[in-house]
């Protein structure tokens, strides 16, 4: 087993050498400024976290970058096309074991939503809330699936910066893959088009003036004499409810699923890089299991807190009906 790792070592090391041949050093001996620059540059990745918290750019097509996240992105996005047209192309009476599966999930989660939202108002949600549901799921759990973030190749920005030495192989490599929720573009996009749907809602819901009283309003049934104080103080919450449509809640949709699903990948990445085999494995196998758990938890929560925040701007209690 040793003898074949050296065996890739030393194909590495070669492949390495002939493409960075070019820009070796002239003489045979490195500099003592090549030995200097090589020192820093290997204290500063050092110092570089073993995720990078961007999306690294694969390729181009023209002036657009291809970042790992986007290639993984449609790659999640086709598979889930083709599920669902393999599942149900023909709609049998009599439900194949695939469509049988899909129609079972499916009218879980719309049941679910009809415990929180009005039916009108399930009709209108559904098919967002569980796009997000399956994409997320299944964009989660790509985190888990070997080689994600390990097989790729090494910048030639990196490559320069190591070729003064003999034998040098950059370590920093730029990966083929990348868990899309742990883009935060992704994630802030999902925010973002969640975001003017819900506004969509409501005013669809409420109407203009209607969304303003549902907001500002006074919620409760009160006397003649109370009601300027109570209309100050539920014009205060009116505000605070406001900045929280506005901001509080699309940037916790975003940064919740964005920063739990990028901890995960951080976490597995440090376990399967201890130097010793044992030590990584023992590491690893409590935090697949961990990380598993945590993949389909946040796109049910993601997911289930898009029907909640819908649901409190298109919805009526009784005391509004009354006024």
């Amino acid at each position: 087993m040793k003898q074949i790792s050296r065996l890739i070592l030393f194909l590495i090391l070669f492949a390495t050498t002939f493409v960075v041949g070019a820009n070796a050093a002239v003489s045979s001996a490195p500099a003592p400024s090549a030995v200097v620059q090589a020192v820093e540059s290997a204290h500063a990745e050092a110092s570089q976290p073993l995720v990078s918290q961007s999306a690294l750019t694969v390729f181009h097509i023209g002036p657009l970058p291809v970042t790992n996240s986007m290639i993984c992105t449609w790659i999640v996005a086709l598979l889930i096309i083709v599920i669902v047209r393999v599942t149900v192309w023909k709609v049998k009476e009599i439900p194949s074991s695939g469509q049988n599966f899909m129609e079972a999930v499916l009218e879980g989660w719309e049941n679910l939503m009809g415990n929180v939202l009005e039916p009108k108002v399930v009709k209108w949600v559904f098919p967002l809330a569980a796009t997000y549901l399956i994409f997320i799921m299944i964009s989660n759990f790509t985190d888990l699936l070997p080689g994600m973030g390990s097989i790729g190749f090494v910048p030639t920005a990196e490559i320069d910066k190591t070729s003064s030495l003999p034998f040098s192989v950059p370590h920093v490599a730029t990966p083929f893959f990348r868990p899309p929720t742990t883009d935060a573009n992704l994630t802030v996009a999902m925010a973002g088009i969640f975001f003017v749907m819900c506004l969509y809602w409501a005013l669809k819901y409420n109407g203009p003036i209607g969304l303003v009283k549902h907001v500002f309003g006074v919620k409760v049934a009160t006397t003649k004499w109370l009601y300027p104080l109570l209309l100050l103080l539920f014009i205060f919450i009116g505000v605070m409810e406001s900045f929280s449509i506005l901001f509080i809640r699309p940037v916790a949709l975003a940064l919740r699923l964005y920063g739990n699903i990028f901890g995960g990948e951080t976490m597995l990445t440090m376990a399967m890089s201890q130097k010793s085999v044992l030590m990584a494995v023992l590491l690893a196998l409590p935090g697949y299991f961990f990380e598993t758990v945590v993949c389909a938890l946040q796109a049910f929560v993601f997911a289930m807190l898009t029907v909640a925040f819908a649901g409190t701007l298109c919805s009526h209690t009784d005391d509004e009906h009354s006024h």
